[in-house]
């Protein structure tokens, strides 16, 4: 009777402001490892291999160990929950790698819970023609083992894989220091030779940084900032923003950002990253309330048609007839 697992929606048409919910608004996969809870899901695609992953955060806190914020932050699972597809309808089992961990197995840094995981595919990561996913989370860091004394705020860290499994993770360290007040809920925007982080901060409500660098994820880029208090003025707390681009407007970007604890994502909209955010005011925007915290992806007309056709549907397009019953 949970809620923290995966929903999937689909766009009417394609129209990126208009959304449907698959399988009638039910989940649609959902973890019994770890906590046995899947929050912050967010999906991203390896052109190398085909192949779309849902990655999730190992939290349950509904139902779970009535523990607060402060204890599944400094202590609770390191791990991520992995869902992977050929054709976005038949998912495998759900497994995890723990992100806090080498490929065999050794810690390498002391971190509290690993949430809001996102990723993006670099092409030549490991040279050309050679990608990897440049993955990013948050987690709180710790200066002791027994993981008692913050190293200051919370802080987005970054990893690599070339397929969500430890066997070819690699830790990366810290990726976003978002000082004393801290920094949460990454994701990413990319335009041309442009990188755009978009990040919740304890501080400034949801911003904005932009850099040039190629390698983005390494400490030492030069970000500049673009905005901050991205849906602050309306909006009040928001978090967990999701970005996307609509594939059938050059210049047309879409952000959702989680209006807590009600009513969830609300859409904000840009024709120029450079100048920032505005609110997409469209009396035809829908999105069923609730719906927060997850990540957009482009879909073929084949793969739409399929979506559909696969989505679950009532018993009968009709009324059946009547039918006696023996008691």
């Amino acid at each position: 009777g949970y809620a923290e697992k995966i929903y999937l929606d689909i766009s009417r048409g394609d129209n990126p402001e208009q959304w449907d919910p698959l399988n009638g608004r039910e989940p649609i996969l959902a973890s019994n490892l770890g906590t046995s809870g899947s929050r912050d899901p967010f999906i991203t695609y390896s052109p190398e291999t085909e192949t779309y992953y849902i990655l999730g955060t190992d939290l349950r806190v509904f139902g779970g160990d009535n523990a607060q914020w402060e204890a599944w932050q400094q202590n609770y699972s390191t791990k991520m929950n992995i869902w992977e597809s050929k054709d976005l309808i038949s998912w495998s089992e759900v497994r995890q790698f723990d992100v806090a961990h080498n490929q065999d197995g050794q810690k390498m840094a002391n971190l509290g819970m690993m949430w809001a995981p996102e990723a993006t595919w670099v092409p030549d990561y490991y040279g050309e023609g050679n990608g990897a996913f440049v993955v990013y989370w948050s987690s709180q860091c710790y200066v002791d083992e027994a993981q008692t004394q913050k190293d200051s705020g919370s802080k987005i860290m970054w990893g690599a894989t070339k397929d969500f499994t430890q066997a070819t993770w690699e830790y990366g360290g810290v990726f976003l220091d978002g000082g004393a007040k801290g920094w949460i809920d990454t994701t990413i925007a990319q335009n041309g030779n442009k990188t755009y982080h978009i990040t919740k901060s304890h501080e400034e409500q949801i911003i904005m940084e932009v850099t040039t660098d190629k390698e983005w994820w390494k400490q030492g880029t030069n970000w500049t900032r673009v905005q901050s208090n991205i849906g602050q003025s309306r909006f009040g707390s928001v978090e967990g923003p999701a970005v996307f681009k609509d594939h059938s407007n050059e210049n047309r970007w879409y952000l959702f950002v989680d209006d807590l604890p009600q009513p969830g994502y609300q859409p904000m909209i840009s024709t120029d990253l450079d100048k920032g955010w505005d609110y997409l005011d469209s009396p035809d925007y829908f999105l069923t309330i609730n719906t927060k915290h997850g990540g957009v992806i482009s879909l073929t007309k084949k793969q739409y048609d399929s979506l559909r056709r696969a989505d679950a549907v009532s018993l009968a397009d009709s009324q059946p007839e009547s039918v006696k019953v023996p008691f």
